[in-house]
């Protein structure tokens, strides 16, 4: 049995699964972002017609 290259190994794939964890976490805040923006803009649509005229006097 290869000790060191067992030990190698499992730095390598904890290294991989922490990189996983972190790459998810990132995408998991994109996605929230994403829909807290989504709830905004449905919020806006409420009133579609807000801002669709406007008045110029010179």
């Amino acid at each position: 049995m290869d000790i060191p290259g067992l030990s190698m190994a499992m730095a390598q794939s904890r290294l991989q699964t922490d990189f996983g964890v972190a790459m998810l976490s990132k995408s998991l805040d994109n996605v929230q972002e994403t829909g807290d923006n989504l709830t905004k803009m449905m919020e806006l649509s409420v009133n579609p017609d807000l801002g669709a005229n406007i008045d110029i006097s010179l």
